[in-house]
């Protein structure tokens, strides 16, 4: 189980038959950084979910070819539902840049993975995240965990109970709601593929 807690802004677009991308990119000094994280969100339309990841874990192969996948997700609870949360990892902008290229230029991804899946996906959202500089983003030594590591849904909700009776959680949490934009907190199950369980 993985406890996802996100407070990125979200450009939303208007909802057509198509489906819709968004996107959320660093500007300023942000975007010359180093190491970044592309977060995306499928929504999947109703009853595709099963038929969607099956595609995804034969073929998955044919993208991590590229890059790095951090971990990929069906959201168990948290918004709305059909929805999967996966995580790539990139050098910088540039590392970025000229995976998408390849990718364009892949003829069996674009075959088997992309043309297969777009049918049902009904509409995706691609937010860049950095991590904060006391953070490492590594496997724990646990089948199950967490960007909050948990071991269960009861787990999680006595860790926030005894947070939130810590007068230094609470100090920290008042402080940093100054800059909070929005906050989605999401339940995932790894998919068997995914890196981190």
């Amino acid at each position: 189980m993985l406890a996802l807690r996100s407070g990125l802004t979200r450009i939303l677009a208007a909802r057509t038959l198509a489906p819709q991308v968004c996107s959320f990119f660093a500007t300023g000094p942000r975007q010359y950084d180093g190491t970044f994280y592309e977060c995306r969100t499928y929504y999947l339309k109703p009853s595709k979910m099963n038929e969607f990841l099956e595609n995804v874990k034969k073929n998955i192969h044919l993208r991590t070819a590229h890059s790095e996948l951090v971990g990929f997700w069906s959201v168990e609870f948290g918004g709305r539902v059909n929805k999967v949360f996966h995580i790539w990892k990139y050098d910088n902008f540039a590392h970025r840049t000229e995976v998408r290229k390849a990718l364009v230029k892949d003829k069996e991804w674009q075959e088997q993975l992309t043309i297969s899946n777009w049918p049902l996906i009904e509409e995706q959202e691609f937010d860049i995240t950095y991590l904060v500089p006391w953070c490492k983003l590594e496997k724990p030594p646990k089948e199950v965990y967490v960007l909050w590591w948990n071991e269960s849904a009861d787990s999680r909700a006595a860790g926030r109970h005894q947070s939130h009776e810590d007068p230094r959680v609470v100090a920290a949490v008042r402080e940093s709601v100054n800059y909070l934009v929005s906050q989605q907190n999401m339940l995932l199950i790894p998919a068997p593929f995914s890196p981190l369980k």
